[in-house]
């Protein structure tokens, strides 16, 4: 085999290396732009919903950003009722899972009044 032939051997391998390296890096662009055009469909379609319709609730007592001209005992009284209202609804939730479920009370979830 003359010294020639080793040259070409080596440089068709390089060749076939770098065909190989260029169609990866073509088809990894392709696949980036591909994955951006979908984050941008998904982004218009998100864009284009209206914020979910907020649970019927009872109405504030107060409005928002009306705590900044507050007096503190009003906030502190307002904080602890709804601590308390908060915490009563949550033993409700409680008692009444463990009632479906057959489950045993706890003494400190019963209501003795």
């Amino acid at each position: 085999m003359p010294w020639w032939s080793w040259i070409l051997i080596w440089i068709a391998l390089v060749a076939v290396s770098v065909l190989f390296y260029v169609l990866l890096g073509i088809r990894l662009f392709r696949q980036f732009m591909a994955t951006l055009k979908d984050l941008g469909a998904a982004g218009e379609k998100l864009g284009h919903f209206s914020p979910a319709p907020a649970p019927i609730q009872a109405p504030p007592a107060t409005l928002p950003g009306a705590a900044v001209f507050a007096s503190p005992v009003q906030m502190r009284h307002d904080y602890h009722t709804s601590k308390s209202a908060r915490r009563e609804d949550r033993r409700l939730r409680r008692v009444q899972r463990r009632t479906d479920r057959g489950q045993r009370q706890s003494l400190g979830d019963l209501d003795f009044t």
